[in-house]
């Protein structure tokens, strides 16, 4: 129908909760447990800013490696922090993330995300310890 909510139609972009703007959308489903706040999680991520399409990283590149951090307890961006709590292992999510909840204002010049830049990351989960 014309007007299906977001839970009705598959990989539709959704508001993730506990932030201002951040949003997600599963590409590929995932299984068993979810990431839960404090947990220890390892991930591929691949960063692009939305403004300018350029990447700024990605774990997928020679020379890097999975990344892997504690959730939920502010190690990285608010937008990531919140936006990946509940991804199953073997998940992709793509998340889109606003400046006041990625780089902000200043932006990460040394990446090339540039002042007040929207982020969009696709993240897939390998493993939560």
């Amino acid at each position: 129908s014309c007007c299906s909510s977001a839970k009705e139609r598959p990989n539709a972009m959704e508001a993730v909760p506990g932030c201002q703007g951040t949003m997600r959308r599963t590409v590929k489903a995932g299984t068993g447990g979810g990431i839960g706040q404090g947990a220890t999680a390892t991930v591929h991520a691949t960063g692009v800013v939305k403004e300018t399409g350029k990447k700024f990283w990605s774990t997928k590149d020679e020379g890097q490696k999975p990344f892997t951090y504690q959730a939920g307890v502010g190690q990285v961006i608010k937008g990531w922090d919140m936006g990946c709590l509940g991804m199953t292992v073997g998940e992709t999510r793509e998340l889109e993330i606003p400046a006041h909840e990625g780089y902000g204002a200043k932006g990460f010049p040394a990446w090339g995300i540039p002042p007040g830049g929207t982020l969009i990351f696709t993240l897939e989960c390998l493993k939560i310890h």
